[in-house]
Parts: C-alpha cells; structure tokens; sequence
C-alpha cells in the first residue's frame, strides 16, 4: 500500500482497525453483550418470518438462484442465494420493530448478524464462534463509531433512518472482517457500501421501513464481496462532507485506530443497547410504562373504573413528527404511534405481539380512547433516546387527573434486562417457528459461543421447525 493521502485519513484508519482488531481484544463485558444481541435478534427474526412484509419479500428472492445457498431462518425448505438471504433474514429482524436500539439511534443487530450468518455457510471453511463474536462486534463498532461523527444524530432521526446509513456499513465491516480482507480492501468495502447507504424517514410506518434493515444487511454483504474481487470506491469515502458526510448536517469525523489498537476500546463495553418487550419504536416504552402507571393510580383510587368515563388524555412526549400518528390505520401506524400504544396499554392494562393486529387496531373502544389523546410537547423533553421522558395523565368526568411518568423504562441500556427476561423474551418469540429443541439449541450455543468450534450449529438449529430429525435430514445435517 503506498502513502496514505492527507485527505483520507478517516478512512484508512478504519480499513487498519477492521483488518487488525483480533479475538484477544473481545473483552468478558463485550461478548456478553454481543451474546445477548444475538440472541434476541434471532428471536425477533423468527418471530418476524410470520409477517405479511417478510412473505412477499421472501416470495420475490425465491425468484433467484445461485450455486451459493444460505439459510432462511425458520425455513427449514428455504434456501437462497447469500445476498438475499441476509435480505429476507433482516427484513424478518426489523419486521415488527422489535429489535434492538442503540443511542446514538440505530437498530445495530440486525443488519450485521444475517449478513454473517448468510456468509458464513459459504465459506470452504467454517468460522468459529469467536470468529463470528469478532466480526459481529467490529460491525457494531463500526456503527458506533459513525454514529458519533455528528451531534445531529444524538437526537431522534429526522430526515434519514439510521440503519440505513450506518447498518450497511457495518454490514460491511462485519463482512470484511470475516473474508480477512487487507486493509485497502476494507477501506473499499466501506466506499462501495456507502453508495447503497441511505433511506428517508418518509418509509417510516410502512411495510417498506423492514427493507432497510434487509438491504443494510444485503448491500453491506455484497460490498465486501465486491472489495475482495478487487472493486474500488473512493478511499476518502469518510473524510468527505461529501461522501458519507452528506447523511448529517454537522459532521465531524475522526480516526479510528488508537495507538495501533493497542489500548483499543469498543463503544459496547461503556453502552450497552435497549432490548425491546413490546414490537414497536423505541419511544413507545417510554409512554406505555407511564400509562401502566397511570392507569394503576386510577384503579387504586376509583376501582374498576370504566374507561369510557375518561374526560381526556395528555401525552407530554419529545416532538417527532414520525411517532406521533394520532389515527392509526396499519400495524406499521400503530407501532408508530405515542397515542396507540398510550392507549392500548389504557385499555388492556399491557402491549404484546397481538395489540398489533388489525381486529385490535380497530376496536371501538380503542378508538373512542384515541379521540381523548392531546398531545404537548414541553420545551425540556428533548427528542434523544438518552434523555427523554413521556407523562401520562388521565383527566376524569369528575374532573379528577392521575398521572405518571417514565424516565428510563425497562429494557433501556440504562435499565437492561435480565438475563432470565431476556432468554424468556427469546424463547417465546422462537417457539413460534422452531421446535422445543430448536430454540434451546439456539439458546446454548449462543451461549457458549465462544467456545463453538464451528459457527454452523446454529444454522442447523435454526432450522428445525417440526420434527428435528426432519429439520436436519432437510438441509444435509444428517
């Protein structure tokens, strides 16, 4: 490699540490971590492999073929050429908006781990689960890292859906990392990755929303691969305003190697991420948790209180345009919206899976509840997953209010949860798809992970959707 120039020095810096960063480096606090992001987002991903927007995604990849297939989660009959599976894989992850979220916002998991695990089965030799925890984590390192080079992304996204941006480069990355390319090759990995990077927040509350994550997981994948063959893209890509710099109004990149990695410290060992109870964007934990409280203030004091005598309902939340849809008419509306799930959880005392579905969605009790909802935004409720609130406050006939308020709910990197709550979450998300001893294979190999010595155990788990015999015959386990 000749002379770095002086206008690509952000870059270069990536492409050494992504070439360099070793297994060593993963400290006992980061793969813990790590662990628990996978395992919840392949819980979520085979959750979401029952979804209308995964069906017609899956319908159209069956179209391609390939002489490389790689697993659909969940479907122990499907196969698919690498590149979509990784699509169809991270379309399930983000389906229901149930994956994970990390501060700067992004959902960091999902598109990184189907693109590995979509890679991973072609390779003539199978990575170990240390080599999946490394390259995993320099995918979510990278994110992290990019995520930081603007104050503007600090705050709840408004023009451009985060993953989009930096989830390919981490796809990326992760690739990079698992192909072994050089230093030059990840730098290019990068610069051809950014010129799939990119989604308006206008595809929020849509069925398309779930694609960015299957194209982040894609493109970064492909552009790897790319890389590898020899492919070329600028090798200043991050120290541009006008390379990756045109996502943020106030970007400010810096190196990434520190001191030839020596004193090297990932993001994930000072932040952990917010894993999610309920299907839905990140700010609706905030107003669900208040309204439980709320509504058990309201019972305490007047009993079996009918709903119906509610007067009205204020929501003092953080201003974004994008979550606050006060009529929703989809499940995709409904996720992304600070009234409906106030009022879902008025309602029925809880939000799960189900409060999604259209027969909910259309109650008349619901509605009658959504016609209650004002919503103010105060001057110091700042619109930043780190430091925003939601009250809740209910105003009687009688013109009695009982409120409440959530500061940090449960699930947040603040307040993470338990390892039991976490692996319950898992298992009846997976129990949906895969048999009893699917989901427990995945739960242990996950959780030994670094011990695997072939990372392809968890494939043949992940396949096992009826009998496990049937499963492992059906992909050539057996």
């Amino acid at each position: 490699m000749g002379p770095v120039s002086p206008f690509q020095v952000i870059t270069e810096s990536f492409g050494v540490a992504i070439h360099a960063l070793n297994t060593p480096q993963l400290t006992d606090g980061v793969i813990n971590r790590s662990k628990r992001m996978m395992l919840d987002t392949l819980g979520v991903g085979l959750l979401g492999t029952s979804t209308a927007v995964f069906n017609k995604a899956l319908k159209y990849c069956q179209m391609f073929m390939s002489e490389e297939r790689s697993s659909v989660w969940g479907k122990a009959e499907s196969r698919l050429p690498p590149y979509y599976a990784a699509f169809v894989n991270g379309i399930a992850v983000h389906s229901m908006d149930f994956d994970d979220t990390w501060h700067p916002a992004t959902h960091p998991s999902g598109a990184v781990l189907p693109a590995l695990l979509a890679l991973a089965e072609t390779l003539p030799k199978q990575p170990s689960g240390l080599d999946l925890l490394l390259a995993f984590n320099v995918g979510i390192e990278v994110q992290g890292r990019l995520m930081r080079f603007s104050r503007e992304a600090y705050n709840i996204p408004e023009r451009f859906h985060p993953p989009s941006v930096v989830g390919v480069m981490g796809s990326a990355a992760a690739s990079a990392k698992l192909l072994g390319l050089s230093p030059s090759q990840c730098s290019h990995a990068l610069a051809i990755a950014a010129s799939s990077a990119g989604a308006p927040l206008a595809n929020t509350a849509t069925q398309t929303k779930p694609l960015h994550i299957g194209n982040a997981a894609r493109r970064g994948l492909e552009a790897a691969q790319l890389a590898q063959t020899g492919l070329e893209g600028n090798p200043a890509i991050l120290d541009m305003n006008c390379g990756f710099g045109v996502y943020y109004r106030d970007y400010s990149p810096s190196a990434m190697a520190e001191s030839a990695l020596s004193s090297f410290k990932w993001i994930l060992e000072d932040q952990d991420v917010a894993i999610k109870r309920i299907p839905a964007h990140l700010g609706m934990h905030w107003v669900v948790d208040a309204a439980l409280a709320a509504r058990e203030k309201l019972e305490n004091a007047l009993g079996n209180f009918p709903l119906s005598q509610i007067q009205q309902i204020t929501l003092r939340v953080p201003p974004s345009k994008y979550i606050n849809c006060p009529l929703p008419a989809s499940e995709h509306q409904a996720r992304h919206s600070f009234q409906f799930n106030a009022c879902s959880a008025l309602l029925d005392n809880k939000v799960t899976v189900a409060s999604f579905s259209e027969a909910q969605i259309n109650r008349p009790a619901l509605k009658e509840l959504l016609s209650k909802v004002k919503v103010e935004t105060p001057q110091d409720n700042l619109p930043s997953f780190d430091t925003m609130y939601a009250e809740v406050e209910i105003e009687t006939n009688q013109e009695q209010t009982y409120a409440a308020r959530c500061d940090t709910f449960y699930g947040h990197w603040r307040k993470p949860l338990s390892h039991r709550d976490l692996v319950e979450k898992f298992s009846l998300n997976a129990s949906s798809v895969l048999c009893t001893e699917g989901v427990e294979g995945v739960i242990d190999v996950i959780g030994n992970m670094e011990r695997v010595s072939e990372c392809s155990i968890l494939g043949s788990y992940l396949r096992m959707t009826s009998s496990p015999h049937e499963a492992l015959y059906s992909t050539g386990v057996l």
